[in-house]
């Protein structure tokens, strides 16, 4: 008799969102959390890290690894163009921001959707950096002409439009689905 009762208390509970005809109405979870990576490299040629973007709910995951690079704080983001020519990486274009708004998430107009934290790198040259992109569009992101991740060699200020006067483009790497 308990388990009949305990099976009936549960039943609304199971049945939450469900329809009459038996399909969900909760959203569907993220396409099947789609991936794409890009291996960073130096104008010379040099492989200094990897790049993984993942599709989350909500938004996009991005996670970077460098080694190589000069210590101190670097800024780090996502790019418009899927595109790293040297010298100088200005192919990428300028930070992912299909919502145009102004650099920064300290400029109160801001921050594009390609802003991310800063990139700590140690005295070893090593760095990693996680961090979720709220609202972020994977099919935005990886559109007809691609987008590229690009270090810089300085801080980014997080709040002056259009780069967070973070400096030259050191390292770059094409996101690939994958």
């Amino acid at each position: 008799m308990r388990g009949l009762a305990a099976m009936m208390a549960l039943a609304p509970m199971m049945l939450a969102g469900c329809t009459a005809n038996g399909t969900s109405t909760e959203p569907p979870p993220a396409a099947a959390g789609r991936i794409a990576t890009a291996t960073l490299m130096t104008a010379a040629g040099k492989q200094v890290g990897k790049v993984t973007v993942r599709e989350v709910d909500g938004g996009l995951s991005v996670a970077v690894d460098v080694l190589d690079l000069p210590p101190g704080m670097h800024g780090a983001h996502l790019h418009t163009v899927g595109k790293c020519e040297a010298p100088d990486f200005a192919s990428a274009g300028g930070h992912w921001n299909p919502t145009n708004m102004k650099h920064g998430s300290m400029n109160p107009q801001g921050p594009h959707e390609g802003d991310m934290p800063n990139l700590m790198i140690g005295a070893d040259g090593r760095g990693t950096l996680t961090t979720r992109l709220a609202g972020g569009s994977f099919d935005a992101l990886m559109d007809a002409d691609g987008a590229a991740m690009v270090i810089h060699a300085a801080a980014d200020d997080l709040k002056t439009d259009p780069s967070g006067n973070s400096g030259a483009r050191v390292a770059c790497g094409v996101l690939a689905k994958g």
